[in-house]
């Protein structure tokens, strides 16, 4: 199951970078990424490729999330191994000092 956290690790990076790229006034860098500019012939186009690829994986990671929950064990620990059991003591724990404890009268 580790591998939903990387798939959600790694598409919250690229939506993080497709985020960071955008500009509401289309002044930012998404007309220097990857020789496109705002507008080519006449049409723009950047700023359409970078708004369907922040809803694609913004969707990508909450479908990600959903698979993971319904996916992983339900068990509170990793599967296959089981928690260590706590040892049974008849007595309650007294720390030893290196001297009797004093005695009650």
């Amino acid at each position: 199951m580790i591998i939903f956290v990387i798939l959600v690790l790694l598409t919250c990076f690229l939506l993080g970078v497709v985020i960071l790229i955008q500009n509401p006034k289309g002044g930012g860098l998404a007309g220097n990424v990857a020789g496109f500019s705002n507008q080519f012939m006449g049409v723009k186009q950047t700023t359409d490729v970078l708004e369907k690829g922040t809803w694609i994986l913004a969707v990508v990671v909450a479908l990600l999330c959903i698979f993971s929950t319904v996916l992983m064990p339900k068990s509170g620990g990793v599967q296959g191994r089981t928690p260590p059991k706590a040892a049974a003591t008849s007595a309650p724990f007294t720390p030893s000092t290196g001297s009797p404890a004093p005695s009650a009268k």
